[in-house]
């Protein structure tokens, strides 16, 4: 199960970044492997730039 917060993410990702559903859907089974935070996973699969993922951190703080 999802927890909110990941709901939260997940939306910000979809909404405001356009990251598409397979890429988050493929990176959430990543995480549960390497227990990694979806977005650095995102990042390490080339999905994010360094740019998005520092709006993601941003968005995180105040979130």
């Amino acid at each position: 199960m999802i927890s909110s917060d990941y709901t939260k993410l997940i939306r910000f990702l979809q909404d405001e970044l356009a990251i598409p559903p397979t890429s988050i859907k493929l990176a959430l089974q990543q995480c549960r492997e390497d227990l990694g935070p979806l977005p650095m996973v995102l990042w390490q699969q080339g999905v994010l730039t360094v740019q998005q993922l520092e709006r993601i951190f941003d968005w995180m703080e105040v979130a």
